[in-house]
């Protein structure tokens, strides 16, 4: 089995702890559900927030769906200008048989405009 790294992004509606949690759980839950991600084979997840985002961990929505056992980091990504504002991003380092052509990223809400290319082959809403 090779590790491999499942990527996300979302944005938020605002800079809020409901709003953070949200977004985080919904994008979490799709990259699972895309890539069919067994929990014991979650080596760690590495959540970032663009710096206007400061309200909350998004580590907190994963360790809330049960995430209590595995590595979990938080960080702010770079403030290049021009930006996307409010964006919660993702990486999973997954332990699996899937070859590079066979995972599944996912970006939702205004982060689709991050990765067009993979945009059209997301799911356009989450349930929870």
């Amino acid at each position: 089995m090779l590790v491999r790294g499942f990527r996300g992004a979302t944005t938020a509606d605002a800079n809020t702890r409901e709003a953070i949690l949200d977004a985080t759980a919904e994008l979490l839950d799709a990259l699972i559900r895309a890539n069919d991600i067994q929990h014991d084979h979650v080596a760690s997840i590495i959540f970032t927030t663009t710096p206007d985002l400061n309200a909350e961990f998004p580590a907190v929505a994963a360790r809330a769906a049960g995430w209590t056992d595995v590595a979990l980091m938080c960080g702010h990504e770079m403030g290049v200008p021009g930006s996307l504002a409010r964006c919660v991003r993702i990486l999973m380092h997954v332990n699996t048989e899937l070859g590079l052509d066979q995972v599944k990223h996912v970006y939702l809400r205004g982060a689709k405009a991050l990765r067009p290319d993979l945009a059209a082959s997301e799911p356009t809403e989450v349930t929870a």
